[in-house]
């Protein structure tokens, strides 16, 4: 179990070593609650294993009052933020509504302290945003959650964004969450505190092999499956590399080898859609996930996703979504959601 050859960090926890790695687990309001299973579940695993506290963990909020995840429950933190508290290991934990934290001054200030005494950093989900908005993460890679890499590329240029699972990196950890915390978890324990025991969690988690960080967080998508022809998969790729500057049909039928009434006609058959809703869906893609992760104008947010009319940019997103670009700033529980387009031999499984 070595999913990662990165350097390790400067723990290295053996066999008869006492003292426990102290953990603090920052918890931001509509956190993932599965995310704090993930991360508190090795770690108590790991304590009864080794019939002692390998490790030892703190759950803080902001302000040290309770707080609710996404899914309603709340969770009561041990502590508030202190400029005095000083820790070994220090997870973020975050999924809805990150930009409104994103600025809050006595986090980042927080963030930077416990980098600069040394503390490893772990970002999961969104919570990574909050290390890239303290600056810690400056020049580091991350692992960043498919849904939010467009918004997170646009706002932390000096954050090498991947679309990964996680990453393990001279003191800084990210993952893009849900299962691959529990992966970046395990490979941190294999790494920095204990191989053999690293692999024994993973045995009574019934995880098997750890995944290694770079293995990518979708098998492709339907782009790159079998969902979508040859031609068809080439159209799309010529689609999604053309956002800001769309090209049209008979550009694309023409780089794959198509006809236009050809390209058209199979587009429908295996999407569902025509060549150019499939394309309004993808430009509108990106468009709301840059009016809910950034604080680019909606004209700018327009010009990125090849709109050159900010009325026709408006009027289609209201079409789509029930509401102007304006009023999509934030990405909580009850905004409008982008719904991802099925092929049409996907819905055809999926009836049977």
């Amino acid at each position: 179990m070595n999913p990662s050859s990165e350097t390790p960090t400067r723990f290295t926890w053996r066999r008869g070593d006492v003292a426990p790695l102290r953990v603090s687990v920052l918890l931001l309001p509509s956190f993932s609650h599965f995310g704090l299973a993930a991360v508190l579940e090795p770690l108590v695993i790991a304590n009864w294993l080794a019939q002692r506290p390998v490790f030892e963990w703190t759950l803080l909020s902001l302000d040290g009052a309770p707080v609710q995840a996404s899914n309603g429950l709340c969770t009561t933190a041990d502590e508030g933020l202190h400029a005095d508290q000083g820790f070994d290991v220090c997870l973020v934990i975050a999924s809805f509504d990150v930009h409104k934290h994103s600025r809050n001054l006595a986090l980042k200030s927080w963030l930077r302290k416990q980098a600069l005494f040394g503390a490893v950093l772990m970002g999961v989900e969104t919570g990574t945003e909050l290390l890239a908005a303290a600056g810690v993460l400056d020049g580091y890679e991350a692992a960043v959650h498919w849904d939010n890499l467009q918004g997170f590329q646009e706002s932390y240029p000096r954050v090498k964004a991947k679309p990964q699972l996680y990453t393990l990196e001279r003191q800084r950890m990210t993952c893009a969450g849900a299962t691959s915390t529990l992966d970046m978890l395990l490979a941190w324990i294999d790494q920095s505190v204990d191989s053999g025991l690293a692999r024994e969690i993973a045995m009574h988690l019934l995880m098997g092999q750890v995944r290694a960080p770079a293995a990518p967080q979708l098998e492709g998508g339907q782009a790159s499956t079998g969902l979508y022809g040859s031609k068809i998969r080439r159209a799309v790729q010529l689609m999604e590399k053309a956002l800001e500057e769309p090209l049209d049909c008979e550009a694309i039928a023409s780089q794959v080898g198509l006809s236009r009434r050809q390209l058209e006609r199979q587009f429908k058959y295996q999407t569902g859609l025509s060549p150019l809703k499939y394309y309004i869906t993808l430009r509108l893609a990106k468009a709301h996930s840059l009016l809910q992760q950034t604080r680019l104008s909606v004209a700018q947010v327009a010009a990125c996703s090849g709109f050159g009319s900010l009325e026709h940019f408006s009027r289609t997103y209201r079409a789509r979504f029930g509401c102007p670009p304006s009023e999509d700033r934030s990405q909580v529980l009850n905004a409008p959601v982008m719904r991802q387009p099925l092929s049409q031999a996907h819905r055809s499984a999926e009836a049977d």
